[in-house]
């Protein structure tokens, strides 16, 4: 009975999410602002907590060794501005060199690609592996126009996105200041919203957040960071074209689990080709070697435990957030998801496993007085009468 009890409850709360869901979408024109709002502030938000869990390490520990937290700060914004300057200067003209020519040069890379994939077809080199009425030059042409297409819509979309780039400048400056000043006062801040019972539990739910957030963007950036450095050597050693600027892209991609390393090596593979057959077998050799360092040597050094999420979930996270929200959405959804899970999992402690346990005792003590009551009641009357016949026959009579 007691079980049914939880299913009825767990159908209740959920039925009650989804009529809240149900009327907030209702009342759109009370959303419409703040989901304006939102697209305002999202990257200098974004933007703000990625360095605020980079630079925190840093100035916590010029905090330790006697520097003022403010002037901490300032130091680090002042080594940031002449680690932008010298991007700026020496690294900048040579990526925004690649950039320009590649742009220039998309057009007779994809000739070139085109001619390539149609000697293919015509040397029979596929033939034993691919269908009879399968045209390899169709349908590369198709997949590719298709990707060239959603590439350029979703810069496009990039673009207006970042059409307000005052406000991202001079926003994120100011928001990581405060969060970097600010940011161990997050908790009892939180905290004071809530009741005072529930004081500490927030504090606990805010700390445990805060970790997985910084463990696994820190890790992330320290992992990807290495495949990116593997990856231009080999690139420069085996005379790539455009060699930082397909890093630097695998690099971002490789932000995404799982299908960041494929989506990262189509574009390297594909200048290659066009260089050479040869080039791009061995870029795609190069870029396997880097991965296995990566999945086998760096990342379980680095990571260890921080990411305890099974690879199915991962996976399915990441397909559900590219759908909804693209490639920002497959970047965010994991600390998303890590965030509502430390959530949920606290709240179920704190609401429902204890009274659940409770119930549960309360059962078993019940079911444990049924069962000794049981064991002390005679179980066969007939033997009992008998049992006692005998017993006064036994007695000697006074």
């Amino acid at each position: 009975m007691s079980k049914l009890n939880k299913f009825i409850k767990i159908c209740l709360a959920v039925a009650l999410v989804l009529v809240i869901v149900y009327l907030c979408s209702k009342v759109d024109f009370i959303f419409t602002p703040i989901r304006s709002l939102t697209k305002v502030i999202l990257i200098p938000l974004l933007l703000s907590g990625f360095f605020y869990y980079m630079l925190r390490p840093l100035v916590d520990y010029m905090e330790r060794h006697k520097i003022k937290r403010m002037i901490s700060i300032l130091l680090i914004y002042l080594v940031m501005a002449i680690l932008i300057t010298g991007f700026i200067i020496g690294v900048w003209p040579s990526l925004s060199a690649q950039i320009t020519n590649l742009l220039l040069s998309a057009p007779d890379y994809l000739n070139k690609f085109s001619h390539q994939l149609m000697e293919l077809e015509e040397n029979g080199v596929l033939a034993d592996l691919l269908p009879e009425d399968f045209s390899l030059l169709s349908n590369m042409s198709e997949y590719l126009n298709r990707g060239f297409s959603l590439l350029s819509n979703y810069v496009s979309g990039l673009f207006s996105f970042f059409s307000n780039f005052a406000i991202i400048l001079f926003t994120t400056p100011l928001l990581l200041f405060y969060m970097l000043k600010e940011g161990n006062k997050f908790s009892r801040g939180i905290a004071r919203f809530f009741p005072r019972r529930y004081h500490q539990d927030v504090k606990e739910v805010t700390t445990e957040i805060d970790s997985a957030l910084s463990g696994y963007i820190i890790s992330r950036v320290l992992v990807n960071v290495a495949l990116g450095v593997l990856m231009y050597i080999g690139f420069l050693f085996l005379g790539l074209p455009y060699a930082l600027l397909l890093t630097v892209i695998a690099v971002i991609l490789n932000f995404i689990p799982f299908f960041g390393a494929i989506l990262s090596s189509i574009p390297i593979v594909i200048i290659g080709w066009i260089e050479s057959p040869s080039m791009a077998i061995w870029s795609l050799v190069i870029i396997l070697v880097a991965q296995q360092i990566q999945d086998n040597l760096i990342s379980p050094l680095i990571f260890g435990k921080k990411l305890d999420i099974h690879p199915i979930t991962t996976i399915i996270l990441v397909l559900a957030g590219g759908d909804l929200f693209g490639i920002i959405g497959m970047l965010i959804i994991i600390p998303v998801y890590m965030f509502f899970k430390i959530i949920i999992i606290k709240i179920y402690e704190i609401f429902f496993k204890s009274q659940w346990e409770a119930e549960d005792e309360a059962e078993a003590v019940q079911s444990e007085a049924t069962l000794d009551e049981q064991s002390e009641a005679p179980s066969d009357p007939v033997a009992t009468v008998d049992s006692e016949d005998s017993n006064s026959t036994d007695t000697p009579s006074k």
